[in-house]
This record gives C-alpha cells, sequence and structure tokens, in this order.
C-alpha cells in the first residue's frame, strides 16, 4: 500500500493548486482519504476528507478548497483556491478509518503519504 503526493511548490496569494494523492496497492473508492497539513512547530490538522458520504472540510478551508476522487487514476485530488499565506504548510494524504462530528476531525490514520510542501508568499 502506497500514497504518493504531487502538486506541491511555490505560488502567489490569491493563485489555486491542486494536489493529487495517488494510491497503489487498494482502491481509493475503499477507504476514505483525507488530506492533513503541519507547519513546523505545530500540530497537524486535518483539512479535508473524502468518503462515501462526501466531502468533509475544516471550517479555515471550508468555499476554498474541493476533494475529489477518480477511480479510473486511483487518485484523490485536493484543489485549493485563493491560497492564503497562512495555508502554506505541508500538506499530505492518508487513509482515515473515521471522521469526528467537528469539522476537519479525521482518526485512524494507517496509511501514510510523504508528504508534498506549499509555500504562499508574494
Amino acid at each position: 500500500v502506497q500514497l504518493v503526493e504531487s502538486g506541491g511548490g511555490l505560488v502567489q496569494p490569491g493563485d489555486s493548486l491542486r494536489l493529487s494523492c495517488a494510491a497503489s496497492g487498494f482502491n481509493v473508492d475503499d477507504y476514505s482519504i483525507g488530506w492533513f497539513r503541519q507547519v513546523a512547530g505545530k500540530e497537524r490538522e486535518g483539512v479535508a476528507c473524502i468518503s462515501r458520504s462526501g466531502g468533509n472540510y475544516a471550517d479555515l478551508v471550508q468555499g476554498r478548497f474541493a476533494i475529489s476522487r477518480v477511480r479510473d487514476d486511483n487518485t484523490v485530488y485536493f484543489t485549493m483556491n485563493n491560497l492564503k499565506p497562512e495555508d502554506t504548510a505541508g500538506y499530505s494524504c492518508a487513509t482515515v478509518d473515521s471522521i469526528g462530528s467537528r469539522r476537519g476531525s479525521y482518526f485512524g490514520q494507517k496509511y501514510w503519504g510523504k508528504g508534498t510542501l506549499i509555500t504562499i508568499s508574494s
């Protein structure tokens, strides 16, 4: 089982990016997949998750980011619009066992990708 993220980079405030989380060894339809981000010195936070119920988003990204998955690609995509400097972080995808009642609460991450860095700066 492997997850590989791609699509990170340096962009300006207001720009958009699409991250990819390519899965191998399992079908992305069979798991909930979440995106997480972490800034050095801070705790990792869940930002979005896709499950059979659809997308779930943390409040900070609600309305700006969108998560989707394409079975044929066996990939989960994460489209981020109107990026802000505070979105700068390392972003990782992971399988998720359960989603909590609070937005952005994703539990039971068994498989992780290595992550991709996004920097938003003018």
